[in-house]
């Protein structure tokens, strides 16, 4: 989506973040956890000038899609921003952060960025443009906060369900760095554009593939292209990603006890126990 994410706490809808001009961004922020995997990529958002079309489509891995700029000419087609990509066009905004990480998004994992659109579609079509489903408003806080987590153990997902914030982050630090639950991939680009100004505290909005597949985004890839997942936001976890050990400094046992961050669970509130 092209639409930009609101609020400190991505996804919440509070208040709309204003990104940082280009040259004020500190490389250094690139260096942080939820960029990982995206290295090959880096160069396009350090580089101190803007990349052009010719060189987003240039690093683009899928034949069926480019990007294309977004401007008046595009836009008098009068078609959803959904129904351009299902044609193989994806609207961009010059000089934009948030595109930028969008494109990065497509160049990295561009089989779940399909499916997410194909999805995106088939509601499109039943609904019309004017009404969104809930399986919509999935599909979308997914693609601007999305994060894929895998969790070995069920013990620890059991925490995370019941927002048991300090022993999931705190108490069970080492279970973060052996892979006994483990941040597989963050592919929402509200998230990324977020991360630009250092220090905020951000949640994404989380699958879970609660076992040792081999490659779990291929699984959420194809989950979200049967429409097994993501028919309601509820579906999604919340995940304070300054908690993660290793994302944030301070994460004393009082940094975890801040629920205006930490937020305790909802009465009622269950989540899904896979992809």
């Amino acid at each position: 989506m092209t639409a930009p994410a609101t609020s400190a706490h991505a996804g919440d809808g509070r208040r709309r973040f204003v990104a940082p001009l280009r040259g004020h961004v500190d490389a250094a922020c690139f260096q942080h956890p939820l960029f990982d995997g995206y290295d090959e990529y880096l160069d396009l958002v350090t580089a101190a000038g803007w990349p052009d079309i010719d060189a987003l489509n240039a690093r683009m891995p899928h034949p069926g899609h480019r990007f294309v700029s977004q401007d008046a000419g595009l836009l008098a087609d009068g078609l959803h921003y959904e129904a351009r990509i299902a044609q193989g066009r994806i609207a961009t905004r010059a000089e934009n952060w948030h595109d930028l990480f969008n494109a990065l998004v497509w160049m990295r994992h561009p089989a779940l960025k399909q499916a997410l659109n194909q999805q995106q579609c088939r509601h499109l079509a039943a609904m019309g443009a004017r009404e969104r489903s809930p399986a919509q408003q999935a599909l979308t806080q997914f693609d601007e906060s999305g994060v894929i987590v895998q969790v070995r153990d069920p013990m620890l997902l059991d925490l995370w369900d019941r927002h048991d914030w300090a022993p999931l982050f705190h108490a069970n630090a080492g279970r973060w760095h052996n892979g006994d639950i483990a941040v597989v991939a963050v592919v929402g680009h509200a998230l990324m554009e977020q991360m630009l100004v250092p220090g905020r505290l951000l949640v994404g909005k989380c699958v879970v593939v609660p076992d040792d597949s081999p490659d779990a985004v291929a699984r959420v890839s194809e989950s979200i292209s049967a429409g097994a997942i993501l028919a309601t936001p509820s579906a999604l976890r919340p995940l304070p990603l300054a908690g993660i050990p290793g994302w944030h400094a301070g994460q004393s046992e009082a940094f975890y006890a801040q629920e205006d961050y930490f937020r305790p669970l909802r009465e009622g509130r269950v989540y899904p126990r896979s992809s």
